[in-house]
């Protein structure tokens, strides 16, 4: 039988963002950073298991979870990047982690701010690959100027509790393993998602800046930028992740300087959640290696 998951952490807005953590705890402090159509409580569990070793801040990037819409409707991996660094100079120093789209945002906030990262750590990042792999319709089509925005209006139509199974279906390996406690906060949530003027505008927004990553060149290149990551860095990798391809894992495997790649064969794309004492495992070797001023060590 499942054990009761934890509440979610509380949360308040830090600047222009909603940011949940898990209060007074250690020193170090760590910013966790969601994929797309996501928010901060896809870390709660990690974070709880972590909140011995950093005290824990996850972001809602704007426009998602409980933030506000940017002022400037800037939903491109720059603009999310500048709100996880707005955050990080509040909290100081940290370890930076992120799923997804958001592992995508902190290479882009690790190479940029080195200063601000003490380690990376990343669940899948989303990034470019010339051969993707698209999920959810609702998400591969938002990409697409004028159909994005039809595919979202006619979305809101199907049921929350078909669109969640769906999405799950694509991320977890297995959806047996979810508890029906956390499903029923994603489609508590939905619900409240589908009621907000801006949600649809920000799910797009987000897809086509994580879209248009695949086509920058020049030093703003995520894989450029990958390689001037000064931070050590876990990647963490689900061997049944239908987003990412594992050849992507092993091309960052190549391309961070300090880098040291596990795959985790009963995992799909949001390891985090799906076996957060893992990760946190892993996160907390990474941490440790990162106070002792070791590189981490490839496995």
């Amino acid at each position: 039988m499942m054990a009761e998951p934890i509440p979610h952490w509380p949360g308040r807005m830090i600047g222009s963002v909603h940011v949940r953590s898990t209060g007074t705890g250690p020193g170090e402090q760590a910013v966790f950073v969601h994929g797309l159509a996501g928010s901060a409580t896809n870390w709660t569990d990690l974070m709880d298991e972590l909140k011995d070793t950093v005290t824990g801040h996850a972001i809602d990037l704007p426009g998602a979870g409980f933030s506000p819409a940017p002022s400037d409707g800037d939903y491109t991996v720059a603009g999310h990047a500048r709100a996880v660094t707005e955050l990080m100079e509040h909290t100081g120093p940290a370890h930076l982690f992120g799923n997804s789209l958001g592992g995508a945002i902190a290479v882009r906030v690790a190479a940029t701010r080195p200063d601000l990262v003490r380690s990376l750590t990343l669940v899948s990042p989303a990034l470019p690959d010339l051969l993707p792999r698209y999920g959810p319709v609702r998400i591969a089509a938002a990409a697409i100027p004028v159909l994005g925005d039809w595919v979202a209006s006619r979305l809101s139509l199907v049921p929350a509790e078909q669109r969640i199974n769906a999405s799950m279906a694509m991320v977890w390996a297995n959806t047996g393993s979810v508890h029906p406690v956390r499903l029923r906060d994603a489609i508590d949530e939905l619900r409240r998602r589908d009621e907000i003027p801006h949600a649809g505008e920000a799910m797009i927004g987000s897809a086509r800046g994580i879209v248009a990553e695949y086509f920058r060149r020049g030093e703003a290149n995520l894989w450029r930028q990958a390689a001037k990551v000064k931070a050590p860095t876990l990647i963490v990798h689900g061997r049944h992740d239908r987003l990412v391809r594992p050849a992507m894992a092993a091309k960052a495997y190549r391309t961070f300087p300090q880098v040291r790649l596990v795959l985790l064969p009963t995992a799909g794309h949001v390891a985090m959640m799906e076996m957060p004492q893992v990760v946190a495992a892993e996160a907390r070797s990474l941490i440790r290696e990162t106070r002792l001023g070791n590189a981490p060590l490839a496995s």
